[in-house]
């Protein structure tokens, strides 16, 4: 079979199930930069977001024979979303209610996605409702109104560790509180 820029999806799969260099040559110039834009937006970081699409473009060739592939761009998709969730839980550095937050927007069904996180967001302010008073507020102005942890002390008055001191309580207590939710829901879009 001929290959050109025109050559749908399903016949570059079967090519390369069957070894073709050329048919996934075409693959990579046809999704690399897509890929790579949405690992991007994502971590903000150029060498973690050509790891990660590297990384999936190397599993497709060395799995091509094995893999079921019904529909192309949204395993590659798929792929990336899973390596990017991969990267964020590796760092360990965002709150413990943003990273399945996040990968909930990656989501490719919308539905389900848009369900999980309401869920989500409820839990949280349910949970919000149970902290103190000054450790909400704080919590308030951090993740809500997006303030730093300097412009929070300055606005309440106190040092900026107390307000890292009642950041760090506010997100154990989260990831204790809704840990059970965020696991079955992450199990959920990972399916």
């Amino acid at each position: 079979m001929h290959i050109n820029e025109n050559t749908a999806d399903d016949d570059l799969i079967a090519m390369i199930v069957n070894g073709s260099e050329s048919a996934f040559d075409l693959i990579y110039e046809r999704y690399w930069k897509r890929l790579y834009n949405e690992a991007y937006k994502r971590l903000n970081n150029s060498s973690d977001s050509e790891e990660i699409v590297q990384d999936v473009f190397v599993d497709l060739w060395k799995k091509r024979e094995v893999r079921q592939i019904d529909n192309l761009h949204g395993y590659l998709l798929s792929a990336v979303r899973y390596q990017v969730f991969a990267v964020y839980h590796k760092r360990k550095n965002l709150p413990a209610f943003e990273e399945p937050l996040d990968y909930m927007a990656l989501s490719h069904d919308a539905a389900d996605s848009d369900y999980l996180r309401e869920e989500l967001l409820s839990g949280i302010r349910l949970w919000l409702e149970t902290l103190p008073e000054k450790r909400r507020e704080i919590f308030r102005l951090r993740y809500l109104e997006g303030l730093s942890t300097i412009e929070i002390a300055n606005l309440l008055d106190i040092s900026r560790k107390t307000v890292q001191n009642q950041l760090l309580t506010s997100q154990q207590s989260l990831r204790e509180s809704i840990g059970r939710l965020l696991t079955v829901a992450l199990y959920w879009l990972l399916q």
